[in-house]
């Protein structure tokens, strides 16, 4: 891109806020961003990391953040990546389990590995991206190497390591993601094609991880202004303000995000007319937030709800069009979230559901359509394992002629015209006495109601008779007593059989959601809350 379009901007990030409020943006052209990767590669080498180094990656959304990224690539190292909003804990676990040579970091990152160095024992190398206190190593300006000299970029495999992305651990342990080379390549050649995105675009990705393939792209990444670990509490202005400012053609946003921006958007009569697409992931959308955001767009622009992991990214896609015209009314009915046909040439088949490791794949495994079973992948973007799990990768992965499946964790059905139908978490089923009970069909029902802001579906007891209980979180306006709703809600149950054996409702002031898109529902923690909630160990939130 830098020889292709070599004065476009790649990278713009707001600098400050004058006393009027007004932003001021700095930002870095293709040519500057290859160039400025060049000088670091350069540093980067000479401080000892290089082809096959593991190296910690705790740089905040910036100009440095792209820089030393692609630096990282062109010495051929391998970026360690967790998300610092899963907690300390569970972050400094997974860091310790990469077992990194190299840390690179702000200044808060290296205070927290000063005073926790037992998770740090195998690093060798400290970078500091800021001001260095009282911590050693070297500071990134150390490292930058000038006057600038052409750096030859480390001939790297397609199936060697090219980084390890950490899940977020939100519907179970934290785990390492290994990615190869081949696969980034295949995640951008995939994700081009299918969105038909072009060199002239331009993106606001809120997601940090999924900025970094805008320049591979040619797309200009306009970095936003807002904290990227809390993007349920956006401040819609600033989004709006952004995709304006930069005739923004291209936006990810979670659902939470998504239905914030939507909501005064709507209210406040907002046109976007730069916006040719937005993408939206990380959990279902609902059929309301697309259609609020959709009210800010114009006709030919369209919203697409990806669906994919960590592991496998992006393997099934639909479009707004089709939400809104035919698969989101049926949504509230029960059927669960459609979410589109497969992207080829990614291969996917529902499984027949359960919770044992399978070793090899058979054509026995697969469900008829129509039938509930587990989502599984197979396709050169899918990821072949986890860095020092083999117990995890025997549970997730399923090994095919010298390919792999990846069992997706989550499950749902296939209808006549080649669609899937996400209904829920495989962990999060309710296997009561009767039958087994789906968290995003059941759902979908109570949501229906307008005192509902959204449901959750949980099952308390010994595992294989458990009780279902939903819990709700109220909508803002909702006006009527919780005895009334209670009576309301579960006369609402008996009227669809997907949730007459619900009996049960609690009231919860705030799901607790995912880290990184504030979006899926942590039913784990909400099982527990119910359980004791139930058990009389705590009063009314």
């Amino acid at each position: 891109m830098a020889q292709q379009q070599p004065y476009k901007r790649a990278v713009v990030y707001p600098e400050r806020r004058d006393a009027n409020g007004r932003v001021a943006y700095t930002h870095l052209t293709f040519r500057q961003l290859d160039m400025e990767s060049d000088c670091l590669a350069t540093g980067l080498e000479l401080s000892g990391i290089r082809h096959g180094t593991r190296t910690i990656l705790m740089v905040t959304p910036s100009l440095e953040f792209f820089s030393l990224t692609f630096a990282l690539f062109k010495v051929g190292a391998i970026p360690v990546m967790v998300d610092p909003g899963m907690g300390i804990g569970r972050m400094l676990k997974c860091l310790k389990e990469s077992k990194p040579k190299a840390f690179i970091g702000i200044p808060k990152a290296h205070a927290l590995r000063t005073f926790c160095p037992q998770y740090f024992k195998t690093v060798e190398i400290f970078i500091t991206v800021g001001r260095r206190l009282f911590w050693g190593g070297l500071t990134l300006n150390q490292v930058r190497k000038t006057p600038w000299a052409e750096f030859k970029t480390v001939d790297t495999l397609r199936d060697e390591t090219a980084a390890i992305l950490f899940t977020t651990g939100s519907t179970g342990p934290a785990k390492g993601v290994v990615y190869t080379h081949g696969i980034f390549d295949a995640q951008i050649r995939r994700i081009q094609s299918h969105f038909k995105i072009g060199k002239d675009e331009i993106d606001l990705p809120t997601f940090p991880l999924f900025a970094l393939f805008d320049p591979a792209l040619g797309m200009t990444a306009v970095i936003p202004d807002m904290n990227p670990t809390r993007p349920a509490s956006v401040n819609p202005k600033r989004i709006i303000e952004a995709v304006i400012n930069h005739g923004v053609t291209n936006m990810f946003g979670s659902p939470a995000l998504l239905n914030r921006v939507g909501t005064y958007g709507k209210q406040n009569r907002v046109r976007l007319p730069s916006l040719k697409r937005v993408v939206s992931a990380g959990a279902p959308v609902s059929f309301d937030a697309i259609k609020r955001f959709s009210s800010m767009l114009n006709k030919d622009a369209e919203i697409h709800t990806p669906y994919g992991a960590t592991e496998a990214m992006p393997v099934i896609s639909i479009s707004s069009r089709e939400i809104l015209s035919a698969t989101g009314k049926l949504g509230k009915h029960g059927f669960g979230t459609c979410i589109g046909r497969p992207i080829k040439p990614i291969e996917v088949s529902l499984i027949k559901i359960s919770d044992d490791p399978i070793t090899t794949w058979s054509e026995d495994l697969v469900v008829p359509r129509h039938e509930m079973g587990e989502i599984t992948v197979k396709g050169d973007l899918v990821t072949k394992g986890y860095f020092g799990q083999p117990r995890h990768d025997m549970l997730s992965k399923i090994k095919d002629n010298g390919d792999v499946w990846h069992r997706m964790g989550d499950l749902g059905w296939m209808d006549n015209s080649g669609r899937i139908w996400f209904c829920g978490r495989k962990s999060h089923r309710v296997i009561t006495k009767k039958k087994t009970i789906y968290t995003i069909p059941c759902e979908a029902i109570f949501n229906t109601h307008p005192g509902v802001f959204r449901s959750a579906l949980v099952g308390v007891g010994s595992k294989e008779k458990k009780k279902p209980v939903i819990c709700i979180e109220l909508a803002a306006k909702n006006e009527k007593s919780k005895a009334e709703l209670i009576e309301e809600l579960l006369n609402l149950a008996k009227e669809n059989e997907l949730t007459r054996d619900i009996k049960t409702v609690l009231f919860h002031n705030s799901f607790p959601v995912d880290i990184r898109h504030n979006s899926k529902i942590f039913r784990e923690k909400l099982t527990i809350w119910a359980e004791k909630k139930l058990n009389g160990w705590l009063n009314d939130l």
